[in-house]
């Protein structure tokens, strides 16, 4: 069943974030993740939200989204992703 995650970012270091962002994705192909939206907070239309960006990827399960966050080419990247910005991910999964 397919499973997703959602990033909801804040940028603290711009340049760090434009590297972070260019290598994820290779990260994520092995594992059959791909770029469902990447984009800019526009407005709140119930509550308040202190990210600005948000991102969503498709998996073809949680499994391969845990597979993914464990790997070693991910773990190398989370230095990069903490100094650039403050990020909440959660994984969703599509109910039977």
């Amino acid at each position: 069943m397919p499973a997703f995650f959602i990033a909801q970012v804040t940028v603290k270091d711009a340049e760090k974030f434009r590297i972070y962002a260019g290598e994820v994705g290779a990260t994520m192909e092995p594992h059959g993740g791909e770029p469902v939206l990447r984009g800019q907070k526009a407005t709140d239309l119930t509550g308040e939200s202190d990210h600005e960006m948000a991102a969503i990827f498709r998996f073809p399960d949680l499994a391969s989204i845990r597979a993914w966050y464990g790997s070693d080419a991910y773990q190398d990247l989370i230095p990069v992703r903490e100094a650039a910005a403050d990020m909440t991910i959660t994984a969703y999964e599509i109910p039977d």
